[in-house]
């Protein structure tokens, strides 16, 4: 087997545990090698890297800490280890990568996997392995539907939600007639059914949708022919994420596409997109916010930790990422294992709130997070009052409105 040469692991401190066998829950402290270990898994190169990356393995590390923190010498965990690996948004290598850090690195969990086609990839490895794998980066609902399965949860958000928030509103607003360009894979195909299925509820019409290639730097073949379509569109819903959505956004202001009377719409937005392109390239953009470092006091606060560590402000996945490894930890807590059908059964149906996810749930059925979401705006910058200030919070969208009903094609 390829041996993992990018895997970095980084042992966090021993957690004092004299005596281990007063867990919260019994259990005796049946820890699997001694020690918990959680993986990493994602772009650390490519146009992922900002948004998740690097700032999701030390998300992942803050957690770690906190869970010292809070358990001291009454933590399950006598160990806990954080490992990483680059996936290059490759699904064959983050399906190699995968069974390298269940088999050979001997994690418990894997944590992140941006990239839909990579995470289903993933979820079967973690299925054949009996090994848990939380998605945080991945938006595609086949997660939680005709690809679930018992060890993979899927946490943060999906197109499903986006939809709702984003393509719902933007239509009842107004532009009823869209254009959707989308990335050719696994999340680029379900954002256009997500947003397709949206649209057309709230009374709009999709003029034409468009697979772009993906990963891709030119997208002058679409904006430009958007003007030429009949009907003419409104708006143009751009489907992309990371660094294709900010050479997008990039030509559609150099095109002047605004001018022109055909607006913008994101499926996908994270708070490291605006500050690459700068809050004008992008403001008024309506957009569903899975989690804004500023929205209040709790987030902030997290936030300021996490750029004392980083240098810079957190996106939502890095967010995702630390409640991910918290919940996890205190499932272990709970359990008193990190076994991993033990490890199940303490996360479904848990309710909770964290500085990620607020009237949170995972649903039994299909292992979904359910939290509540934000539709956010961009702001201008003559309204930004500090770096990393680009979003005004709209309104909130309750958990129960936020994601679709469990899928009848999931068989946990």
């Amino acid at each position: 087997m390829k041996a993992l040469g990018s895997v970095a692991a980084m042992t966090a401190a021993a957690i004092l545990a004299a005596g281990c066998g007063g867990g919260p829950a019994g259990g005796g402290g049946k820890i699997s090698d001694g020690k918990v270990v959680l993986a990493v898994l994602n772009d650390q190169s490519a146009i992922y890297a900002d948004l998740s990356g690097k700032g999701s393995v030390e998300a992942v590390k803050m957690a770690v800490a906190d869970y010292k923190a809070k358990y001291g010498d009454k933590a399950v965990a006598k160990t806990v280890e954080v490992l990483s690996a680059d996936h290059q948004n490759k699904p064959d290598i983050a399906n190699s990568k995968a069974q390298e850090l269940y088999d050979r690195q001997r994690a418990d969990i894997i944590l992140d996997v941006p990239s839909s086609a990579a995470a289903l990839a993933v979820a079967n490895q973690a299925k054949t392995k009996k090994k848990l794998f939380m998605d945080i980066g991945a938006a595609t609902t086949e997660l939680e539907g005709a690809q679930c399965n018992k060890y993979t949860f899927h946490y943060g958000y999906n197109t499903y939600m986006l939809a709702y928030g984003t393509g719902d509103t933007v239509t009842k607003d107004g532009a009823k007639n869209w254009y959707i360009v989308y990335p050719d894979y696994a999340f680029g195909q379900d954002m256009q059914k997500s947003f397709t299925a949206a649209v057309k509820g709230a009374g709009g019409t999709i003029v034409k949708a468009d697979p772009t290639p993906y990963p891709n730097d030119n997208f002058s073949t679409f904006l430009l022919k958007a003007p030429t379509l009949n009907p003419k569109p409104q708006v143009i819903g751009a489907m992309q994420a990371g660094g294709d959505l900010v050479n997008l956004v990039k030509q559609y202001n150099e095109y002047k596409l605004r001018d022109k009377g055909i607006g913008l719409a994101v499926g996908l937005m994270f708070i490291t997109d605006i500050h690459s392109l700068g809050p004008d390239a992008l403001a008024g953009t309506k957009f569903t916010e899975p989690w804004y470092w500023n929205a209040d006091q709790q987030n902030r606060a997290w936030a300021d930790k996490f750029q004392a560590k980083t240098g810079k402000r957190p996106s939502f996945a890095h967010a995702a990422n630390y409640s991910a490894a918290t919940q996890y930890l205190e499932a272990v807590q709970r359990g008193g294992t990190d076994g991993s059908d033990d490890v199940v059964k303490q996360l479904e149906g848990h309710k909770f709130q964290d500085v990620f996810a607020r009237n949170a749930s995972i649903r039994a059925e299909d292992h979904l997070l359910l939290h509540d979401v934000s539709l956010a705006q961009v702001k201008p910058s003559s309204e930004v009052k500090e770096p990393w200030d680009y979003e005004k919070i709209l309104s909130t969208i309750p958990a129960d409105k936020a994601f679709q009903p469990a899928s009848p094609a999931c068989k946990l």
